[in-house]
């Protein structure tokens, strides 16, 4: 009779790795238990597992947005910040500095001229990867690229 290597594997490694809620750990979990090898064997493979970072807080997530691999799970939808002083606008491939310090550039054809002092600054996600910066006082949010 063949029995399948996953079915080989240790019930309460597996039940242990599903109790975890953080993917990057959970996946860990899940890589450590040694598939076909004796129960026992796949128990203390699990337990030796290395540790796993932290879970990245809130304003880790912020740093980081729109600089992600696309393999990489999204956590955030969107940022919000501002620009300081004052802000005339926008044109194609213009960069614009965050309150941040994060700099985005227009990555459309949108342009659109404003008189605005500090505004407050939207950063999100659309669909397919597209990135989009809802400017308070703008007609319209062009899509945007982070070049820092």
């Amino acid at each position: 009779m063949l029995v399948s290597t996953a079915a080989m594997a240790d019930d309460g490694a597996m039940l242990r790795c599903r109790q975890l809620t953080d993917a990057p750990a959970r996946l860990a979990c899940y890589d450590a238990i040694q598939l076909g090898a004796p129960v026992a064997a796949a128990a203390a493979a699990v337990g030796a597992a290395p540790a796993v970072a932290a879970a990245p807080t809130r304003a880790d997530l912020e740093r980081s947005f729109g600089k992600e691999q696309l393999a990489a799970p999204v956590k955030i939808d969107s940022i919000e910040t501002s620009i300081n002083g004052e802000f005339d606008g926008w044109v194609p491939n213009q960069r614009i500095r965050l309150a941040n310090g994060q700099v985005w550039m227009i990555a459309d054809d949108s342009q659109e001229n404003l008189s605005l002092t500090n505004p407050k600054v939207k950063i999100e996600r659309g669909l397919m990867g597209a990135i989009f910066m809802d400017i308070d006082g703008a007609r319209s949010a062009p899509r945007v690229k982070r070049v820092k």
